[in-house]
């Protein structure tokens, strides 16, 4: 059907109005014939040219006059009748997305309506009694462009939204979907440090008492030589061992300061607190993501999905838009020939041979990493008895720098191998996914284990340390006491008193060194595997013996998965680790925020869209999944170490309790009466939590 017929009034206004023009020019007739009459005596003493050329300009503004709607002169009904027609079209315009109509006829139809409603809209404004009419449209048009500048400064409000969107138009929205994800991870890691930094660091930091008051906050004279050196403050030792970046710094004082801070309490809820958080933040996210996302499965109507879902409306580069086509080209016949093979049976028992040989390999990998990493951290043990000072660099951060680079080359490694397997590309990619995975999770719990044991030594040479301190304790007072038992008590410097090893201090140092090399391999890595290959592929293919570009080693992709996984492992160390380092929150933040930046910079320049760009709808649940995985596998070890493993008897604000949680019990007795105690201790009953907690999940 015409346009037309979905505004019936509109063609019988327009002909009445072209009679009620007509009468009206017959009765002004005589007067507009004696005013040109008038204007041709003035300008007679002109040349010829001038007033044809004037006659011909009022020829022209007669037929603009004419064009014009005069609102004096339609009756009430037609004045209706044209606010009618006007909101029909405006109707119209609105719906037009949802017609039936071919793509030529909406856009002839779109361009019709928004004349007339330009044309007739104004002119309904004008005359006594339609003012209001005018100013309701003018507001109404006002609203909606304040309404969109305002969506604007929204947008444009959001941190790194337009270098994110660029990004999405070059490379799509499967690139783009790191980016929103580290973003994310931002947001969550400034409220981690707002939370440490206000209501840890700060308050010891002002209320607490100052360095080298007491034996915990003072360098020892033994490590006062080299506390500021540089090779020490990178290891953090020194004089960043004794601060607030770690658990040992803080005093066991229930209160401090004139605002009676509790300290104890305070550490402890807010590592319970940020997990907490943690969890409630993922859990949401996940939720609203599932709610967002389509119902459909890609295993049924195939052909039809790849059909009508295939294409990323948000590329904007012609490159990327090429390699989607050619992408979603290819997939079509991936899938006839997947249907055509699915039916045959050849070479079956070589394709399910390579594929054992292959899951073989990868099993040897991981189980070599793990050996390795165990190997270096018992090394490193050794290392430290002897003293870090009479070993090099590389020994010193051997257990770092390993970790860093089986994270590095493992999945270059598996990569290597799934190409025996022969799956498609989509099934390839999950199983790549799964065994970094696997290779990161390893890695991190044979370095916990490693560090169990390495606790456990620091509690056997507590034991011998403590009684050493009793014994010097017992000799100094003999000594003094001896001699003169009226003489004054003598002072020791808190540096030469002697101190145990606090093992929750040396556990954020490792947490904090290894946060530190990771973040430099990452950076050296993209400066040297990314700039310095696009730099040689640029200017040196045009005089080398093959295409640089197209062939060997040619431009890099972005790798969506290894720098997911590689985030969300990081993340995982952060929660592992931050009890006992409340710097690393502030350091995860900076590495997040520089990180954004750099790479940015580096898949900007450097990388070239992916041959196969992959839409990325289903991939914000499975990044949330994994990351809901590692935060659950994370505060195991923590927990385990605050519930089983007593704190060091001189560092630390849970000093001289037999556990880190009984200061939640000493608040309650203080603080609070006998009867909220015996409820707290009974609801707190395992009895009643454990199945809380499976009822919950």
């Amino acid at each position: 059907p015409h346009p037309s017929y979905f505004s019936p009034g509109v063609e019988d206004f327009q002909e009445n109005h072209k009679r009620e023009k007509h009468y009206g020019k017959r009765r002004n007739g005589d007067r507009q014939q004696n005013k040109r009459e008038n204007q041709r005596r003035k300008r007679s003493s002109k040349s010829v040219s001038e007033p044809e050329t004037s006659e011909d300009g009022d020829d022209e503004e007669e037929v603009n006059n004419d064009g014009e709607v005069r609102p004096e002169l339609l009756s009430p009904e037609e004045l209706e009748k044209l606010k009618e027609a006007v909101d029909e079209k405006k109707k119209l315009i609105q719906s037009l997305r949802g017609k039936p109509w071919p793509m030529k006829q909406k856009l002839v139809t779109l361009r019709e309506s928004q004349l007339f409603v330009e044309k007739y809209e104004g002119a309904l404004g004008k005359g006594k009694g339609r003012k209001l009419y005018a100013y309701k449209v003018m507001m109404t048009k006002k609203w909606m462009k304040f309404q969109r500048d305002f969506e604007n400064f929204k947008t444009a409000c959001i941190p790194w939204e337009m270098k994110i969107k660029e990004i999405e138009s070059h490379f799509g929205s499967s690139v783009a979907s790191y980016f929103i994800f580290l973003r994310w991870m931002y947001s969550i890691n400034m409220i981690l440090f707002g939370l440490t930094f206000g209501l840890v660091m700060v308050p010891e930091a002002l209320m607490g008492r100052p360095y080298g008051s007491i034996p915990r906050k003072t360098v020892p004279r033994a490590e006062e030589a080299g506390a500021m050196d540089f090779a020490v403050l990178w290891d953090f030792g020194g004089y960043a061992q004794y601060s607030v970046l770690f658990y040992g710094y803080y005093n066991n004082q229930r209160a401090i300061g004139w605002f009676k801070f509790r300290m104890p309490l305070s550490y402890f809820l807010v590592g319970v607190g940020t997990v907490a958080y943690s969890y409630m933040v993922v859990i949401r996210t996940m939720a609203r993501n599932a709610n967002e996302s389509g119902i459909g499965d890609d295993n049924s109507f195939n052909f039809s999905w790849k059909m009508f879902t295939s294409w990323d409306y948000l590329i904007g580069n012609p490159e990327t838009a090429d390699n989607k086509f050619a992408s979603i080209t290819t997939s079509f016949k991936e899938a006839i020939l997947e249907e055509q093979e699915s039916r045959k049976d050849d070479n079956i028992h070589l394709t399910r041979f390579l594929r054992v040989l292959a899951n073989f390999l990868v099993l040897c990998c991981l189980a070599g990493s793990g050996y390795l990493i165990y190997f270096v951290v018992r090394r490193s043990q050794k290392f430290a008895l002897d003293g870090l000072e009479n070993h090099s660099w590389w020994e010193r951060n051997e257990v770092n720098m390993v970790m860093s680079l089986l994270g590095m080359f493992c999945p270059m490694l598996f990569d290597v191998i799934s190409t025996l397997e022969n799956y498609h590309p989509r099934v390839a990619l999950q199983w790549q996914l799964g065994r970094i995975f696997a290779l990161f999770l390893g890695n991190l719990y044979t370095f916990i284990i490693a560090l169990m044991d390495a606790i456990n030594l620091k509690r056997k040479e507590e034991k011998v340390v403590k009684y050493n301190i009793t014994m010097w304790e017992a000799s100094l007072y003999n000594g003094t006491g001896s001699e003169n038992s009226t003489a004054p008590p003598i002072t020791i410097h808190p540096a030469d008193v002697p101190r145990g090893p606090c093992w929750e201090t040396m556990v954020g140092q490792e947490f904090v060194r290894l946060i530190i090399s990771d973040t430099m391999t990452t950076y050296i890595t993209l400066l040297i595997g990314d700039f310095l290959r696009a730099v040689l592929v640029r200017f040196l293919n045009h005089c080398w013996c093959w295409d640089l570009e197209a062939g060997f080693p040619s431009y890099s992709e972005f790798d969506v998965s290894g720098n997911v996984l590689g985030l969300i492992f990081n993340q995982g160390m952060i929660w592992m680790g931050a009890f006992y380092a409340p710097c690393l929150p502030a350091l995860n933040l900076l590495r997040l925020h520089v990180s954004m930046y750099l790479q940015c910079w580096a898949v900007m320049c450097c990388n070239v869209p992916q041959e196969r760009v992959f839409k990325a709808s289903g991939s914000n649940n499975f990044y949330m999944a994994m990351l809901l995985v590692i935060l659950f596998l994370s505060t195991l070890p923590a927990i385990y170490t605050i519930v089983t493993i007593p704190p060091s008897f001189d560092c630390g604000p849970f000093s001289g309790k037999n556990r880190m949680f009984d200061v939640i019990q000493e608040t309650l007795e203080s603080d609070f009466p006998a009867w909220f105690s015996k409820v707290f201790s009974y609801a707190s009953n395992p009895g009643l939590v454990l199945p809380f907690i499976l009822l919950m999940v």
